[in-house]
């Protein structure tokens, strides 16, 4: 579990969050839902650790990320997966180097048994015999279950997705909801995904966090957030599943 109490932050004197305060569960998939600039991207920065808050705690299973030790830090960082939005694969490694690079930075393990966790990941996303293939032969869809193998390859207790279907086409983007669906609860990982697809909120968001403004307005899970009273969370869906419509590719 990753809890979190009374998260701010500000940049050059303008405050972009708001004591923001909530957990995330082991085995569910959890999202940050909002508009472009709301903060949710920011309020996931702060929980990984790529930028420190202003005021407030992180812990992860029970660990504060921001009182421990320096040594402590790294340990809760070798736990964590990171799916990136571009999926930022090395374009001058193929496939395999992409998958094993968290493998030679973090750990000890012999090149053998590397290559075997990085087999087993790759068949686990579904994708086979693409080892020495290179980023730019393979097409957008491919390059995030990449992404995803490299995210757990190190075999993480929390997984971050950073708007994992962003630049993919409807059914692409549902084959990858799915696949983090299934590896969340599958290997118990408390996953958190920023997103802003209604089509990622209403097919795997047990847990749901809306941020407006730099503030937390609402949380639910995908079964509850239609029947909201809230104006500014129905104005994000229903103005959200417009789009949709008017740019079905948009992902």
């Amino acid at each position: 579990m990753i809890e979190f109490q009374q998260i701010s932050k500000s940049f050059n004197k303008r405050q972009v969050l708001f004591d923001i305060s909530g957990s995330f569960e082991k085995g569910k998939t959890n999202l940050i839902i909002g508009a472009s600039g709301t903060g949710k991207s920011v309020l996931l920065k702060n929980i990984v650790g790529l930028i420190p808050p202003d005021t407030g705690d992180i812990k992860y299973d029970g660990r504060s990320f921001i009182t421990c030790s320096k040594q402590e830090r790294t340990d809760i960082r070798r736990e964590i997966g990171m799916l990136f939005q571009s999926s930022a694969l090395f374009d001058s490694k193929n496939v395999e180097d992409n998958i094993k690079f968290p493998l030679d930075v973090l750990t000890n393990l012999e090149e053998k048994e590397k290559l075997e966790r990085v087999n087993f990941c790759l068949e686990r996303v579904g994708l086979l015999n693409i080892n020495k293939k290179m980023p730019t032969e393979i097409s957008g869809g491919m390059k995030k279950r990449v992404g995803i193998a490299r995210a757990i390859v190190n075999r993480p207790n929390y997984l971050f997705c950073d708007e994992p279907n962003s630049g993919l086409d409807p059914q692409t983007g549902i084959k990858i909801d799915n696949l983090i669906k299934e590896i969340t609860e599958e290997y118990l990982i408390t996953t958190v995904v920023v997103t802003h697809d209604m089509n990622s909120v209403i097919e795997i968001g047990d847990h749901i966090l809306f941020i407006f403004e730099g503030h937390k307005l609402w949380e639910g899970s995908n079964k509850s957030i239609t029947k909201s009273d809230l104006k500014e969370l129905n104005d994000f869906v229903f103005a959200t599943k417009l789009m949709k419509q008017i740019h079905p590719l948009k992902g």
